[in-house]
């Protein structure tokens, strides 16, 4: 039934401009077709609904009453037709909707939270949403729109756009580094207050690397915490040296509460390579998003590249 419906819809409009137009050549003449080529797409739609639509003769067109009641709800099934074309015009070129995003906490917070109320603003009718995931996360199962992620493994099914490279630092306060001393090496780390994530077994075991030269450090302290920025906290307060990727900590860096140390040397960990922007691939891409990945390139991509500098 619903097959045959959608076969006749395009009949039962060009129905709608003969009753309107009240001849076979006047609707013909508005629809770019022959009147004879009109006339029997009438009797083709005649046929397949058994009703007779029109009485003609050679000077008159009198629709039936069975017509005029095919009229009537052919005229409700192509508004709703037109409304659906209306509805998609208008996903695809009115920044509306909701627009969910899922990234990682510490991204979530450092990075996307300064620009939800600039991208809110700008963009009145979406309502967005947030999700932290600080691992993979399945996008069609749980309706995400874009997904960030740190990786240097992105997923090979979406579409990528590379925000920045990320590495993981090592900081300090300068009240730490004047009362402990500065690490000059990796191994020193053994000999200093560490703060780690302490999610797994290994977050306590810090690889480094430079040149030829590898070495894993078995690091210790009295506070361990997955939180980037209640770690990052501890650090200024001087509790001990913590490990974070560049982008957490770049701002204090920059105004001097924290101080990099190691810069010389790679920390090697499954949390560092690029920042990924990923979303499924789409020809019909609904407006929200397509201005939300133009909104993260114009704002974002430039602040993440920035270099890490003290003042």
């Amino acid at each position: 039934m619903q097959t045959k419906l959608i076969a006749l819809l395009p009949d039962l409009a060009s129905f709608i401009h003969v009753v309107e137009e009240g001849s076979f050549t006047a609707a013909a003449n508005k629809l770019g077709v022959t009147p004879s080529a009109l006339s029997k797409l009438i009797t083709r739609l005649e046929a397949a609904l058994s009703v007779k639509l029109f009485q003609r003769t050679t000077r008159t067109l009198i629709i039936t009453p069975a017509g005029q009641r095919v009229y009537e709800q052919s005229l409700v099934m192509v508004n709703a037709a037109q409304q659906a074309i209306e509805v998609s015009e208008l996903e695809h070129s009115e920044p509306a909707g909701a627009l969910t995003v899922a990234a990682p906490e510490a991204f979530l917070y450092s990075v996307l939270q300064p620009w939800v109320l600039p991208f809110l603003r700008q963009y009145p009718e979406i309502q967005l949403k947030l999700r932290a995931a600080d691992g993979a996360i399945d996008l069609l199962k749980y309706n995400i729109d874009v997904a960030f992620r740190l990786t240097d493994k992105p997923d090979e099914n979406l579409v990528l756009r590379e925000i920045c490279k990320t590495n993981l630092v090592l900081c300090a306060s300068p009240e730490y580094l004047t009362q402990r001393g500065v690490p000059r090496h990796p191994t020193q780390l053994a000999q200093h207050d560490c703060l780690y994530l302490a999610e797994t077994e290994r977050d306590n075991l810090w690889d480094f690397l430079k040149d030829d030269a590898f070495h894993t450090v078995a690091v210790t302290g009295r506070y361990a915490v997955n939180h980037s920025q209640m770690r990052l906290k501890a650090v200024q307060e001087g509790l001990g040296i913590g490990i974070f990727h560049d982008f957490v900590v770049q701002e204090a860096i920059a105004q001097g509460s924290a101080v990099q140390v190691l810069s010389d040397w790679t920390i090697k960990s499954n949390y560092h390579g690029a920042i990924a922007m990923q979303y499924p691939q789409s020809k019909y891409m609904p407006a929200r998003v397509r201005v939300f990945i133009d909104f993260v390139m114009a704002h974002l991509s430039p602040r993440l590249n920035r270099p890490l500098t003290t003042t």
